[in-house]
């Protein structure tokens, strides 16, 4: 039925041809059918804020472009919750880190990548006030600890405890 012919291809240049004035009438129609179709497909709240289209095309670009600003809040929201995130020393220690971490691999998926080293940092930011000695243990070392030492430290700080 050549329904994606209007994603596939442009609109073929009018002449006096019966060849290009049929495809030019199989694009046309496609291009009715594909609107009709998304605009169905979509809930009725998010159609009111679109624009009315005549592509096919251009309307997809619209919907893009829409999304695309909710990918930000929504790396934005996961951002503030990694850094606000705070151990109240209740529940199991490896779980909260292993949230924190993934997060931290959520914000991939929107191209913001945080390093090994900062995750390290925001945990121990996030540690609570009886991790004291284990925090100024941690910086007074010459060596980095990845997630992984993180999280067997913490763990044996929190067994200690």
């Amino acid at each position: 039925m050549d329904l994606d012919l209007v994603l596939r291809a442009e609109r073929p240049t009018s002449t006096l041809k019966n060849l290009n004035e049929v495809k030019i009438e199989k694009w046309e129609s496609s291009n009715r059918m594909c609107l009709m179709i998304m605009k169905r497909s979509i809930s009725e709240a998010f159609r009111g804020s679109m624009t009315e289209s005549k592509s096919a095309k251009k309307f997809l670009e619209e919907i893009e472009q829409y999304f695309a600003k909710n990918e930000k809040s929504k790396a934005s929201s996961l951002l503030a919750k990694i850094v606000l995130m705070k151990y109240k020393g209740k529940g199991n220690i490896r779980e909260y880190l292993i949230e924190m971490s993934h997060l931290v691999s959520k914000l991939k998926s929107f191209k913001m990548e945080l390093s090994e080293d900062l995750l390290v940092h925001l945990v121990l930011i996030s540690l609570p006030a009886h991790f004291g000695h284990f925090k100024v243990s941690y910086n007074t070392q010459k060596d980095k600890w990845s997630l992984n030492e993180l999280i067997s430290h913490c763990v044996q700080e929190e067994e200690r405890h």
